[in-house]
């Protein structure tokens, strides 16, 4: 008797396996700020041709359907869910959220630029606008030293009050950058994103134009994670998983009888 079941079961566990790993990755990050849910997108392996459909059966007739055998089933890759996270009141001043499409652009060591939802920005020693970790938001802007408020509008403009100067001045614009193909970001952790062939590549302009979202001062994106939903998903895993598990077992059954018995 084949093995092949055994086989075939075996890339069953693999792949919801790895499916679990992704709905635990999802669980893990459900209070994380901008996060974007990942889904987990199978595809089957290889069939195996044993009778062509079309085929000759006699001189005067074909196969109607033919027979073909699966080999398995893998994980084909995740995709990015990138629906809108509920926003936060937070009323810290450097605080910013995207109400809509789009990315704040980051500079990370080395000059690479990296793309994020989060926007729970600082201000550094040197008066930069930057990210928790210290990296730079990009374009630069420079926050006057003794500024008594910041105020940043939905296009993005970022303007500081100083003392001794009754009108506020403006010191800068927060750009948001877009992508023909978001969900061809890569993953970097640390909420950040870069850009690769598949995205294609960063459109860089103002909040709330050609399709990007405005900047919302004193608010942050919380993370698109339906708790309910994956848990369904970790239910219906689980029990994936035990079916493929007791193929094997049936499987092994089947083989143990026949070396027993023929």
């Amino acid at each position: 008797m084949s093995s092949g079941a055994l086989h075939i079961a075996r890339t069953g566990l693999d792949a919801q396996d790895m499916r679990m790993r992704v709905i635990s990755n999802n669980l893990a990050n459900v209070n994380t700020t901008g996060y974007k849910r990942d889904r987990a997108a199978f595809e089957t392996l290889a069939y195996q041709t044993v009778t062509a459909p079309g085929a000759p059966s006699t001189q005067q007739t074909q196969y109607a359907t033919g027979l073909n055998l699966g080999t398995g089933v893998r994980i084909q890759g995740t995709s990015r869910i990138n629906t809108q996270g509920a926003l936060a009141q937070t009323g810290n001043s450097l605080d910013m959220a995207l109400d809509g499409d789009g990315y704040f652009q980051v500079q990370l060591p080395g000059g690479q630029l990296a793309y994020t939802r989060a926007g729970n920005f600082n201000r550094s020693a040197q008066g930069l606008l930057v990210t928790g970790e210290g990296y730079q938001v990009m374009p630069g802007i420079t926050i006057p030293e003794g500024a008594t408020a910041i105020t940043v509008g939905v296009d993005g403009t970022v303007s500081a009050t100083v003392p001794n100067q009754a009108e506020p001045q403006q010191i800068g614009q927060i750009q948001v950058a877009i992508f023909p193909n978001p969900a061809g970001l890569l993953a970097k952790g640390d909420n950040y994103l870069t850009e690769t062939s598949a995205s294609g590549q960063a459109n860089l302009g103002i909040a709330g134009e050609l399709g990007r979202g405005n900047v919302r001062q004193g608010m942050l994106e919380g993370s698109n994670v339906n708790v309910v939903e994956e848990l369904v998903d970790m239910i219906e895993t689980q029990r994936a998983y035990e079916v493929n598990s007791k193929m094997i077992a049936a499987t092994d059954e089947m083989l143990k009888y026949v070396n027993q018995n023929v």
